[in-house]
Parts: structure tokens; sequence; C-alpha cells
């Protein structure tokens, strides 16, 4: 989980601008804005002294301990990789560098939402008491406006603060913004750091502004670093689930399609991914028959990859002891919709092929189906298109009967990867069926094998697609040989 989305555990680290009930330390609702006049030495660097110039006073050994103080920071940085032991030492370090009485750090959970409380300290490195008040009008206007600002409060009737400020008897505020960049593309968030004083003889200075500046810019650059370590480790996590998933799905891909005499048949597969939506297989089916089929399950991934090893177990059991193709894919789809969601679906074609050159398929929403008669030339479509499964359960899928295939035809299953490869700069240029189409006869008539038919088509539609592939794209092949 991200550090900023875990549950606050300090004191008093509930959100700035609840309206019931209040947080401890914030002005009461209706408390003015700080008017300009009324802000002290505040303002962004842009608008005030260069802060490489605040920054070192002149002074040797004051100047040693700040950059002692930044130097420590930047070495924290670099090496924590623990978001909350890493926020707590900056706070002190922030306390301890000004001389401050506690110190709050704030970030907000979502980009755009209100800044919670991740830290608050006092100087003793103790967390802050529980009911303890900060000033939220102040941290409002930091993360509002990112200026950053200090003032001193000298009497009840110089500042229109909010009775809270007194009430808490504060002397010195100050408080700067905390940028965290977003990593992995993700928006970034905003946050702030603020300190506060009750000692008379504590007002924040110039100087004290910028070391506090500058310390919140290593925070930002902290948690970043840390969120980065976070998202380089999940992704090593996904990228070995996938493997694992990509391992499991290649096992269960058959090494070759046995099919009856008289038949030939080659599968290829080349998933988008290290796991893939799609699936081939072949089965036998009663009568000496045996049934070819392509499958693919919306979207590519672990999920899919992982309903895709359901639907071929399903399948193979139900074609070993039905008769029916058609009864087979039913049954399967019955198991399915069980464990799919209401955007989860399958199509599936299923051919059926006999020993003497009979032809029957089950089209399930699947649709990408050709064959090639040697003796007319011609390209026909395969199948009767049905719904996909898990769109319309309870459907009475049925094999349709298809004109034998004689010696020499080929007929070829595809995934819609292959046809809906598109050209480099010009995504409406699909391959398309033609493409598909055109390798299926040149093949044909080159008396090419069903193994040579995945392959010419694989090449094909990686050149139209100058070598990318967005899709997971599988193939089988199959060529009516003659009876033995």
């Amino acid at each position: 989980m991200p550090f900023w989305k875990r549950k606050n555990p300090v004191a008093g680290g509930r959100p700035a601008q609840e309206e019931e009930p209040r947080p401890e330390g914030s002005f009461e609702e209706g408390d003015e804005p700080l008017e300009p006049e009324a802000q002290g030495e505040a303002g962004p660097a842009s608008e005030g002294p260069d802060p490489s110039a605040v920054l070192l006073s002149g002074d040797a050994r004051t100047d040693r301990n700040t950059v002692q103080v930044l130097l420590d920071a930047i070495a924290r940085v670099s090496e924590s990789r623990d978001a909350d032991s890493l926020l707590d030492h900056i706070v002190d370090t922030a306390v301890g560098a000004t001389g401050a009485e506690r110190g709050f750090l704030l970030l907000e959970p979502e980009p755009g939402a209100e800044p919670e409380v991740r830290v608050a300290r006092d100087r003793r490195g103790a967390p802050v008491p529980a009911g303890e008040r900060w000033s939220t009008s102040v941290v409002a206007r930091v993360t509002g406006t990112r200026v950053p600002f200090r003032t001193t409060v000298s009497g009840h009737g110089d500042l229109d603060l909010g009775q809270s400020v007194f009430d808490l008897k504060l002397r010195a505020v100050m408080c700067v913004p905390l940028e965290v960049r977003g990593v992995a593309g993700a928006t970034g968030r905003r946050g702030a750091l603020y300190v506060d004083s009750r000692a008379a003889t504590r007002d924040f200075s110039v100087g004290d502004l910028a070391l506090f500046h500058a310390l919140a810019q290593h925070v930002g650059i902290a948690l970043e670093n840390v969120e980065r370590s976070a998202e380089a480790v999940e992704r090593a996590r996904l990228e070995q689930s996938m493997q694992l998933a990509s391992e499991i799905q290649q096992g269960l891909l058959p090494s070759r399609l046995e099919v009856p005499p008289g038949w030939e048949a080659h599968g290829w597969y080349a998933p988008a991914e290290h796991a893939s939506g799609d699936f081939y297989d072949a089965a036998p089916v009663s009568g000496g028959r045996a049934a070819v089929m392509v499958g693919d399950v919306t979207g590519h991934g672990v999920g899919p990859a992982l309903l895709v090893a359901s639907v071929q177990a399903s399948l193979r059991a139900f074609l070993s002891v039905l008769d029916e193709p058609g009864a087979c894919v039913q049954r399967a789809e019955a198991d399915l919709t069980q464990r799919m969601d209401d955007a989860t679906f399958v199509t599936l074609m299923l051919l059926v092929l006999a020993p003497d050159g009979g032809l029957a398929t089950v089209d399930a929403g699947h649709g990408c189906g050709l064959v090639w008669r040697r003796r007319t030339g011609q390209v026909e479509r395969l199948g009767r298109r049905g719904p996909a499964l898990g769109v319309m359960p309870g459907f009475a899928h049925a094999c349709h009967g298809e004109a034998a295939l004689e010696e020499g035809d080929l007929a070829l299953l595809y995934t819609d990867g292959i046809s809906e490869t598109a050209r480099p700069y010009a995504p409406a240029a699909l391959f398309g069926e033609e493409g598909v189409r055109r390798v299926l006869v040149e093949v044909g008539e080159a008396g090419g094998s069903a193994a040579s038919l995945c392959e010419a088509l694989a090449a094909a539609a990686t050149a139209h697609g100058g070598g990318v592939r967005e899709d997971d794209w599988t193939l089988v092949g199959i060529r009516r040989t003659g009876a033995r």
C-alpha cells in the first residue's frame, strides 16, 4: 500500500479542514485569512531574497551547522527506503534545526484532497499528544499558494488569527510547501511542513525559513524515492507473476495437434504480454473425430490467462464424455459463467474433423474461420456465428455441418489480433480479413502445409504492423492430406 494511503499513526492527525468535528489545532470556523501586511517576512523566493544567499548568514559557525543539517538530510534521503522512519527523521530535523517546539508534516492522501497529518512530533522526538491543535489556516494558505510563510504573534490585538492561536499561546509559526512528484505517470501530491513555538524568546528568522524550505525540498525528493522503490518492487512482483502465468499457459498448449488420419494441423501462438487471453487446442471426439479449437478471452494478462486454463479444461472434459460438440460448448459455458464477471466473455470456434474429410463447426461469437478450396480456388467463411460464451448464458450452441474438405484444401482458425494489426502511424490501415485471405490463397496455390500457412500469415502480419503486436496472435492451420 502506498505510504500516503496508510492510516495516520501519529496523534492529532485528523484532516485540517473537517466540518464536524473540527481538528484539534485548527482555527475556528469563520477565522479571517491573513492580510499581507500581517504575515511577517513571508513570500516566494522570487519576491524575496535569493534563498541561496539567505541560507548562509556569513557566520562560519552558523553556516557550518546549516550545511551539516542539509548534508545529513541528503544522506538520509539517499539511504532510507522506509517512509515512516524517514518522515519522523525529517520532522525531528526540522524541529531541531529551527528551534521549534512542534513539527507537523501534512500530505494529500490523493491528488487534490485535503492534506492529512502524516507525522506530528515535539522537540523531544516524541509524538505530539492527542488533542493538540495546529494552525490549519496557515497550512491551508501555504498549500493553496505554494508560498513559504512565517509570522510572529506579538499580541491579541495585532492579528486576527482566530482565538485558538491565542489559546495555544503560539509565539511563532512557520510553514513551507511540500511537493511530491508522481511516479510512473501518476499525478503528484502536495503538502506542507509546519513548525510552531510558544517560547517568547523564539522568533523564526529569514534564515530559518530558508533552511526550512530547503528541508522541505529534500522531503519531496525522499518521498519520491520511496515511492519509486515501492513501485519497482511491485513491478518485479508483477513481472514474476506474469512469468509464472506464462509458463503455466505454455505448458497447457499442445506440442502437436492430434487429428484423424488424412488431416494435418499446426498451431502458432504469440502473446502481446507474457500471458495471453488466446488459446488453441485439439481433443478427441467420439467416432474417431477430433475437435480443433481456437478461443479468445477478453483482455490479456494474468487474469485472462487463468480463465483460458479453465476454458480448456472444461472443453476437454465435456468433449471426452459427450458425443455432440454443441452440447459440450453449452456445458462449458454453464461452468464458466460461475467464474466470470459481467464484463468478461470468451469467443470460440471449434472445428470437428472426421476421418472421411467431413467438417462441422461451432462458432460462439468468434467469426475468424476460413477455408480455401483447391478445386475452385475460392476462399469461404466457416461457421454460423452465435453469441460469445458468457454473453447469453443458456444459448443452444449447435454444431453445423460444412462441405467436406478434399485433398489439398486448407482451413484456418485465427484470433482478431492478426486481422486488427495496424500499419505504423496509420491505425486505420488494418491487415484485415483481406490480408488473411490473400496469404491463405498464396499458400494454398503453392501447395503449402498447415505449418507453412501459419508461418506465412504471421510473417505477413508482422511486416504489415512494422513488428508491433498490440494484441495476442493465435493461429491454427489445417490441411486435408487425403485418406491414408
